[in-house]
């Protein structure tokens, strides 16, 4: 979409030409991009539907829809979708990293490790995975998987503020302050909301 044009001429415009040409799964995807703009969340699922409808194998529409269910709790329609693509295109990153994403949220650790971990075999530079397999190691206190995760994250993406985050809390569990602090600035400076308790207990170490 033409950048400078509001969401709501772009929203007029795709429903001119599905008027014209309601068969289109392309412009049904469109806009139900140009909806989600609008936070028009119901009527993005129903262009997304119409989409898959029209183009069963239309990997983003999937992708974007279990967004939407993510973002509404319905997590298992998510996870439902995210299989679906997987079952027509395996080699895609995003679905088993959305799910492993979902699992995570669920407190399925296990699970959201074995699809964050197909995640970055299938793409090694999905930085979002790498940085969740950082905080899922966290959670079962294997610290150096979760460093070694969470630095190849920021290797990729040096501002990418979680996985600052997730290194401040492993090197301080670790008791290497002085890493802990740094990644704890940085997480601060990159727009990470780090957590109070945590933060009081780095600063308390900087005194």
């Amino acid at each position: 979409m033409t950048e400078g044009i509001s969401p709501e001429h772009v929203v007029t415009e795709l429903r001119k030409r599905l008027a014209e040409n309601p068969a289109c799964a392309l412009t049904h995807y469109n806009l139900g991009i140009a909806l989600i703009k609008l936070h028009r969340w119901d009527d993005a699922v129903t262009e997304f539907l119409a989409a898959i409808a029209e183009s069963p194998e239309m990997a983003e529409a999937y992708i974007n829809l279990s967004g939407i269910y993510f973002q509404q709790g319905e997590m298992d329609k998510g996870i439902e979708l995210c299989k679906k693509v997987i079952a027509f295109r395996a080699d895609y990153a995003i679905p088993y990293g959305n799910i492993g994403f979902a699992y995570l949220q669920m407190g399925e650790v296990e699970k959201a490790i074995e699809m964050l971990e197909k995640a970055v075999q299938k793409d090694p530079k999905f930085v979002q995975a790498l940085s969740a397999l950082g905080s899922a190691y966290l959670r079962q206190g294997k610290i150096e998987e979760s460093i070694a995760h969470s630095k190849k994250a920021v290797d990729i993406a040096p501002r990418f503020a979680v996985a600052h985050n997730n290194l401040a809390v492993a090197y301080l569990q670790k008791g290497e302050t002085a890493k802990a602090k740094e990644h704890c600035d940085r997480a601060l400076a990159y727009g990470y909301e780090v957590h109070p308790g945590f933060l009081k207990e780095v600063k308390g170490l900087r005194q």
